[in-house]
């Protein structure tokens, strides 16, 4: 009892009751609501698959770092996967943050035990000759919707989701511009959700080069055909019952085209990385790159694409280089003879 209400007086009110397993449940609970159903659905394998099972039976006073560090020790010696262990252990933090926010727990027992957040793996990116080859290719082989999907792509440096979520409403052809509103996920490549982008700045106008207008036109033209009594709405790319295109399924076509040409193997998302690679190769300003691709800042894609900036660094220092010396003979030429020889 005395315990307890030194603890109150402390403002903590901790109940020795609840089970790190019933807290963590209880915070995705509050949680959803608040999440995009991928982030979701992540932190619920999280909970169900490796924190619960590990720590579950603990009181929550009672866990301590100890038992986070000899569990991170753990998996890492059973060769578990870095970035599993470490979207576990930073999904615990998050919710033991909450519990002392709340004044549920006096600190955070898993504050110090995250491991290193692991590099992420260099992105592979086509060359622009590789993804002509790979457009055209598909074009005489397929010409299908996807061949237009994949230009469109190539040429605007959508997103996935945004892509697969465009809307006919959101596409204004006469303008050449198209607004990007919503985006698509896919829970374990099962259940599909249609929602609003998640920043501000991804919500935004998108111009659109002869090339993407002339994908979507075909587009239009095939629908306008198969419904010719209907209005142009719906998905621009879809199923044939205007149901959302499944992202596996389009990642799957991509890549077995790919393996056709003998390209190297990417993703989806590699053919955004594309589009930025090609805009920095043709000396595009990285400030108009960064508002193509709809960063939040500018920083963000420094910090994604810093690495294909050498060679404008290069020119950069050489630029300097050069207007140093232009500077240096005018002032030679402008000096009066007697300050040459004194300043020789």
């Amino acid at each position: 009892m005395k315990a307890v209400l030194d603890r109150e007086l402390c403002g903590v009110y901790e109940n020795r009751r609840t089970t790190v397993a019933s807290y963590l449940r209880e915070w995705l609970a509050t949680r959803k609501a608040h999440l995009a159903p991928n982030t979701y659905a992540g932190y619920a394998a999280c909970v169900e698959r490796d924190l619960i099972p590990a720590f579950g039976r603990l009181r929550l006073l009672d866990l301590r770092p100890e038992h986070v560090d000899a569990w991170v020790s753990g998996q890492l010696e059973a060769n578990r996967g870095r970035v599993t262990v470490y979207r576990a252990v930073s999904t615990l933090r998050n919710a033991l943050n909450a519990a002392v926010r709340s004044w549920r727990l006096r600190y955070n027992p898993a504050e110090h035990s995250v491991p290193p957040k692991p590099r992420a793996a260099e992105r592979t990116c086509w060359t622009p000759e590789q993804a002509a080859t790979f457009l055209q290719h598909s074009a005489e082989q397929y010409a299908d919707q996807l061949t237009d999907l994949f230009e469109v792509m190539l040429g605007t440096g959508m997103r996935r989701g945004e892509i697969l979520a465009l809307h006919w409403s959101d596409v204004h052809l006469m303008d050449r511009k198209l607004y990007v509103r919503w985006t698509l996920t896919a829970i374990d490549n099962g259940k599909i959700h249609l929602r609003e982008p998640k920043t501000e700045a991804s919500r935004a106008w998108i111009s659109l080069s002869p090339r993407v207008i002339a994908a979507l036109h075909r587009q239009a033209a095939i629908q306008m055909a198969a419904h010719p009594d209907a209005r142009l709405e719906g998905l621009v790319f879809a199923r044939p019952g205007g149901t959302p295109l499944r992202p596996q399924w389009v990642l799957d076509q991509l890549r077995k085209r790919t393996t056709e040409l003998g390209l190297p193997r990417i993703g989806l998302h590699d053919l955004r990385h594309t589009a930025a690679s090609i805009m920095i190769a043709e000396n595009i300003p990285v400030a108009v790159v960064s508002k193509t691709l709809r960063h939040a800042t500018l920083a963000t894609t420094i910090n994604l694409y810093g690495h294909l900036l050498k060679d404008s660094a290069d020119e950069a220092v050489r630029a300097l280089s050069a207007a140093l010396d232009r500077a240096n003979a005018s002032r030679v030429q402008a000096a009066p003879a007697s300050e040459l020889r004194s300043a020789a």
